[in-house]
């Protein structure tokens, strides 16, 4: 069937070509079939290939007398008879050749694209191909591609009419365009490809060449190199050959429905199954909307659920209106557009014979035959059912059933026991004795004994044990019983054989899961106590607000609750001696004993350039130079110091990447200004400014770490919003109310460290001038 059907599409391609000729001449029939044989052995080509050439090449019918077709002189297509034919090598006319005999195959643009990456990829290392027809207002659509993703076809499906593409540039010149130098060509074109560079040379052939073309036929490689001459004359004829076949795709159109012809009809009757053959119905944009039943056999009626009556001529839809819902609707469109067979899931079908009802089970195959679907059931009998279902138990399983029979040394095994032992089936299975020698040294012993008291005494063996196979070592466990006579005697053993690697192996992971975690667990915790000693050591607080240069302090410091790492949070406030207050708040990135280690050094680095006179900002750019040259030069922190001059009541402050300090003034929250500071650690090339604040008495002056303020997943704008309102509706007058005020701002378990320094002016602080007592924190 399929070589009368290839014999057919080749003679309606020659009598197309004929039928073209006779139109643009006026000659007989037998003389257009005379000049394309002169034609074809002219060129050295088939008459198959000519055939082809002459559909693509259509031009307007000559003047008349300008050809004398009745003696096969000049050429039907309208071009002058002195034209050379196209002479190429004998091996690209034989590709050509087998081209032209593929063609009629051909039944979409979609399937052109695939035979031509068939032909072209052993001759021209070609990895993929794309069509595109040329539209009227000058771009390109894609109709056809093989080798490339849907989703990279989507993306370029339609292209502009830019000069900077290649294949639009092609066919509004109808000359070849050959992208051999991809460097070049990428600075020229804008590249098919994710990534462009997928495909190193490319060639985009308009359709057919010369102007006014119709189709642009892309062969892209994944290969450097230029195309050479044998190349691009292999490329010009695929293109005079594929143009004839373009062109009928273009002016298809869909064929009214028809009766099946009576060939067909009579052909299903005498089928002894049941089976219909479908062909789809489409809808104006292509897509299919149901199928018509155009032949059915006599069991095929009894299958259909709905109206009684004769399939044939109704559509798939009136016996089955859920059908879009249905596996089958997906299953019959995936056979169609690919070809590959479907086969449907089991299903039970109640049937009454001779008068008692019986529910066999029936499958569903569908396969594509031309543009039309076959459709068959498929009854299953009992035994088939049963010996399926034992197949799949052992498959999804991973097991297999043995049997041996002790008097005569017969062994059988299931397919799936060679599957699992590696054993090559032509070897047949092993003897029950001889089954220990199969697995690992270590591991026959045991089983060696486990077989022996099986065969002695007849005990069930539930034995582990493993095999070396070709894909490495496989943990097995052998499950058997012993069938005895009735003097007791074992004389059968029946089991399976599993393979319960991936098993055995999940149970060692979890293992040595479990070990590292306990042992990650308690290292953890060792660190964590370790920290907070070190920690607590280095950063003490005071159990009570202390008075320094006539300011009072109080200090609060929380750790990390979520977690078992103690972080980098630190505070300072001390008294200079000059008589100024040194405020330090400031905060290293990381947790543990690092983050500890860099929080140590900059607290106390940072206290003795101040005291030693260096100013904020030069303090600050140190500590950054400091950061960058320590062990982790990739370590940052953040800080904000501020020293205040009691004479003047002056806070003179600086920042590094640190949250501004909030100010209380007559019920008022204000956040300071911040002075440009860069984060430490970021750049080798800081930046940093001071700014003052004149205190007043009754001033509540805040300095804390992110970890009061941030709350994910909301905004730091939104953290410091709910602080100032937390602020102003509990100024805090009165001693302990910064409790209060981390209780309403900590409502859920800390994620980070919290560091609060909590400054207040006196209400009848003295005049400028006076030195109170010297602290420290």
């Amino acid at each position: 069937m399929d070589r009368l059907r290839e014999q057919t599409a080749m003679s309606a391609v020659v009598e197309r070509a004929k039928g073209v000729v006779m139109a643009l001449t006026g000659c007989s029939a037998d003389a257009a079939g005379e000049t394309l044989l002169q034609r074809a052995k002219a060129a050295r080509h088939s008459l198959l290939e000519e055939c082809w050439i002459t559909l693509g090449e259509l031009a307007p019918a000559p003047a008349a007398g300008a050809v004398e077709a009745s003696a096969g002189i000049g050429d039907p297509r309208g071009l002058p008879s002195d034209v050379p034919a196209d002479d190429p090598p004998d091996d690209v006319a034989a590709a050509l050749s087998r081209l032209g005999r593929a063609l009629v195959r051909v039944d979409t643009p979609q399937d052109l694209a695939g035979c031509l990456l068939e032909h072209l990829a052993p001759d021209l290392r070609a990895d993929a191909v794309m069509i595109y027809a040329c539209r009227p207002a000058g771009g390109l659509e894609l109709v056809g591609h093989a080798g490339i993703d849907e989703a990279l076809a989507a993306r370029w499906r339609q292209i502009p009419p830019f000069s900077g593409v290649a294949a639009v540039n092609a066919a509004a010149t109808g000359r070849p365009r050959w992208l051999e130098d991809f460097a070049e060509d990428s600075r020229r074109y804008a590249l098919i490809g994710e990534p462009s560079e997928r495909w190193r040379s490319r060639a985009w052939l308009p359709v057919p060449p010369g102007g006014d073309a119709e189709f642009c036929i892309g062969v892209l490689r994944g290969g450097d190199g230029p195309f050479t001459p044998r190349d691009r004359a292999h490329l010009r004829g695929v293109t005079r050959l594929c143009a004839g076949r373009l062109r009928a795709f273009a002016t298809r159109r869909e064929p009214p429905a028809e009766a099946p012809a009576n060939a067909v009809t009579a052909l299903f009757e005498a089928l002894p199954v049941p089976a219909m053959l479908l062909t789809p119905v489409r809808g104006p944009a292509g897509e299919v909307e149901d199928f018509r039943i155009d032949a059915a056999t006599a069991q095929a009626a009894g299958l259909l659920r709905g109206t009684g009556g004769e399939p044939a001529g109704r559509r798939l839809r009136e016996y089955r209106s859920e059908l879009p819902d249905d596996a089958l609707w997906q299953g019959c469109l995936h056979t169609l557009a690919t070809g590959e067979p479907y086969d449907g899931e089991p299903f039970a079908h109640e049937e009454v014979v001779d008068g008692v009802a019986e529910l066999p089970t029936y499958s569903v195959r569908v396969t594509r035959l031309d543009d039309a679907l076959v459709l068959t059931w498929i009854r299953h009998a009992s035994s088939d059912r049963q010996e399926q279902r034992l197949a799949d138990l052992q498959r999804l399983g991973n097991l297999g059933w043995a049997h041996w029979n002790l008097a005569t040394s017969a062994a059988s095994w299931s397919s799936q026991v060679f599957t699992i032992l590696d054993r090559d089936s032509a070897r047949g299975p092993v003897r029950l004795d001889d089954l220990p020698p199969l697995a690992l040294p270590d591991d026959r012993p045991a089983l060696a004994r486990a077989v022996e008291r099986l065969i002695r005494e007849g005990r069930p063996v539930d034995a582990p044990f493993r095999v070396r196979t070709a894909r490495g070592v496989r943990h097995l466990r052998l499950v058997a019983e012993a069938v005895a006579d009735r003097d007791g005697t074992p004389v059968e053993v029946h089991g399976f054989v599993q393979d319960v690697t991936a098993r055995r192996r999940a149970e060692l992971a979890l293992v040595e899961s479990e070990r590292a975690i306990l042992t990650q667990h308690d290292v953890l915790q060792a660190e964590r106590t370790l920290v907070a000693r070190l920690q607590h050591a280095l950063l003490p607080l005071p159990g009570q607000p202390v008075d320094l240069a006539g300011l009072r302090v109080e200090v609060a410091y929380l750790p990390a609750q979520s977690g078992i790492h103690v972080g980098g949070d630190w505070f300072s406030a001390i008294e200079l001696p000059d008589g100024d207050a040194l405020f330090v708040v400031g905060d290293v990135a990381g947790h543990g004993v690092d983050a500890v280690a860099t929080m140590a050094q900059l607290r106390f680095t940072a206290k003795g350039m101040v005291i030693t006179g260096s100013s904020l900002t030069g303090a600050l750019s140190r500590l950054n130079t400091l950061l960058l040259h320590s062990r982790d030069s990739h370590g940052t922190a953040t800080m904000v110091l501020a020293r205040y001059d009691p004479a003047e009541r002056c806070l003179v402050w600086a920042q590094a990447g640190h949250t501004p300090p909030l100010l209380l003034r007559g019920g008022e929250v204000t956040y300071l200004d911040r002075p440009r500071g860069t984060l430490l650690g970021a750049t080798a090339t800081p930046h940093f400014e001071e700014a003052r604040c004149r205190l007043e008495p009754g001033d509540r002056l805040l300095m804390y770490t992110d970890g009061l303020v941030e709350r994910p997943p909301e905004s730091l704008d939104q953290g410091l919003d709910r602080l100032a309102r937390a602020v102003a509706a509990d100024p805090g007058d009165e001693q302990g109310s910064l409790g209060t005020l981390l209780d309403a701002m900590l409502e859920e378990e800390r994620r980070d460290d919290v560091c609060v320094l909590d400054i207040r002016v006196p209400k009848g602080w003295a005049r400028a001038g006076r030195r109170p007592g010297r602290g420290r924190v």
